[in-house]
């Protein structure tokens, strides 16, 4: 029997699409989902609308839950993660003291203050979780969904032996944004994309064998298009190459966007980022989540039927290969084992990854525009810094990638970071016990 183990189960969309996922692939039938959370309320509501699905979907799978992270992962197979650390207080710290020394962050929590500060947090609880594998399941696959991609996907490679790739859906979802904008049925299309995670270039993008380029340029003259990904066509216009991620979070990852009042409110600001992420994500007590819950409990009664339908997520079809012996490929974060020949050997990169029933393999992509390496590399900078601090209890060493961040460097100067950086630590002390 296959055990598929979810940690931070209390994410009610997320552990849906991949139970769907699941229930939806022959070769994972009879298969052992073990869903873990440390909040049990909203486990519970998890395990109940899990058991609803396999009862109408007919399946053969049994569904377990527990708060018992140990008992989660004994004899575990295929271990995926999305637990945020320090939760929704700790996110919002990391959002509003650099607001207050001007630094507008987007999302904050892949780079810049909010991504270094969210993977001091992070990293030190994903080792613990990397700990246990090595004792529980040592043969285990972890899967990792949990920001900051790059930095603790990193930080598991250079501090454990466990097997590992980090996961993420900005490659499949631009893929299809980039074939809306010309038109073209993405069943028709084909691509190749690699950089970094939230970083990565579509290097070829075909569609029935021809290049979209000039499609995708064209494109970019309609005002209805190019407002939908005003920053990511900014960066294609200048750089020749169309980046993944989201407009509004690539704001963030360079210094070219988030300076002037005027931008920010075209592309989007911290307070309206945090109110729907509020709203969609996190908080019982407001009127979407409200109807939200009221709409999962009918479910879960019976009263209404569960939509059981494939996600684009990557975890499951990795375990359907993996147990089925079909190739499957995807973009994996791994370490840069000479796959990108002008990136650092040994940080994290996005690539194309096959894998079978044999394993995951990490894809040759070459050496990349330089332009685009050179992007990446501003961003690399903060992630090497960031996961040193994390591994080694380094304060300076989290002052460094904070000063080299391209927003936050391009807004304030050295003695005003260091002051933001100082108050951020004795904010967040409660979440960093590594630092004491």
């Amino acid at each position: 029997m296959v055990k598929i183990v979810l940690i931070g189960a209390g994410s009610i969309v997320f552990a849906k699409n991949l139970i769907c996922d699941v229930l939806l692939m022959p070769e994972l039938a009879g298969c052992e989902i073990y869903l873990m959370d440390i909040d049990a309320e909203r486990l519970d509501i998890v395990r109940k609308l899990a058991e609803r699905m396999v009862e109408q979907f007919g399946s053969k799978a049994t569904v377990k839950a527990g708060t018992d992270r140990r008992a989660a992962l004994a004899n575990a197979d295929y271990i995926i993660t999305v637990f945020q650390a320090g939760g929704l207080k700790a996110y919002e710290m990391d959002f509003h003291i650099p607001l207050k020394y001007g630094v507008n962050q987007a999302v904050g929590d892949t780079l810049g203050p909010g991504g270094v500060f969210r993977a001091l947090r992070t990293i030190p609880a994903m080792l613990d979780i990397c700990r246990d594998m090595e004792e529980l399941c040592p043969d285990g696959l972890l899967m990792n969904y949990v920001n900051p991609m790059a930095m603790v996907t990193w930080a598991i490679y250079k501090a454990t032996g466990i097997k590992n790739v980090g996961l993420c859906h900005s490659v499949q979802g631009t893929s299809e944004d980039i074939a809306s904008y010309i038109g073209a049925p993405y069943e028709e299309v084909t691509y190749k994309a690699a950089g970094i995670n939230h970083m990565a270039w579509f290097l070829e993008y075909t569609w029935k064998g021809t290049d979209v380029y000039p499609l995708l340029f064209e494109a970019m003259k309609d005002p209805s298009i190019y407002n939908k990904d005003l920053t990511k066509f900014e960066v294609m216009k200048y750089f020749n190459y169309f980046v993944t991620e989201s407009s509004y979070h690539l704001s963030e990852y360079l210094p070219y966007f988030r300076q002037s009042g005027e931008m920010i409110e075209k592309i989007g600001n911290i307070d309206s980022w945090l109110k729907k992420w509020k709203g969609n994500c996190y908080d019982f007590a407001n009127d979407r989540q409200e109807e939200f819950y009221c709409k999962v409990d009918r479910q879960i009664k019976g009263m209404e039927p569960i939509d059981i339908k494939k996600s684009h997520e990557y975890g499951a079809r990795i375990i359907q290969a993996m147990e089925g012996g079909s190739i499957y490929s995807f973009n994996g974060n791994v370490k840069n084992t000479g796959l990108i020949t002008n990136l650092p050997w040994g940080c994290c990169v996005e690539v194309p990854c096959m894998v079978d029933k044999t394993g995951i393999y990490p894809c040759y992509a070459g050496k990349l525009p330089e332009q685009l390496a050179a992007l990446n590399r501003s961003s690399i900078n903060v992630q090497e810094l960031a996961v040193k601090s994390a591994l080694e209890g380094n304060k300076e060493a989290a002052l460094h990638a904070i000063l080299v961040d391209p927003l936050t460097s391009a807004i304030l100067p050295c003695d005003r970071i260091k002051e933001m950086v100082n108050e951020m630590f004795e904010a967040e002390a409660g979440y960093l016990p590594q630092f004491d």
